[in-house]
């Protein structure tokens, strides 16, 4: 799964609203883990579709995209990790100036 990544992720913590782009999977919120401009680690708390097509929208910026869900893991807390693959994207992850707290980082 990452052997092929071609781009280095920054690890970044904030919340993504995730939608089906057709509306067979209902809204849902997520949580970024890392991110990079093509791709996404997502934590959720239901498991989603390999190949599902989402639009992703970041809360704390004005990123909007359309993303393919290449994988879902079940973790051992009960949550699933899923890897996005980004691509139409437009905006960016975070406002500049977003204080370091809003991102789940110490102050």
């Amino acid at each position: 799964m990452t052997a092929n990544r071609v781009e280095n992720r920054k690890a970044l913590k904030l919340t993504v609203d995730l939608s089906s782009v057709d509306g067979r999977v209902p809204a849902r919120e997520g949580i970024t883990v890392n991110v990079s401009p093509h791709g996404a680690r997502v934590v959720l708390s239901q498991e989603l579709p390999r190949d599902l097509r989402l639009n992703v929208r970041s809360m704390l910026g004005s990123l909007k995209a359309r993303a393919r869900v290449v994988y879902c893991e079940k973790l051992d807390n009960g949550l699933f990790a899923v890897g996005l693959e980004l691509f139409a994207t437009v905006g960016d992850w975070i406002i500049p100036g977003t204080p370091p707290e809003l991102l789940g980082q110490p102050t």
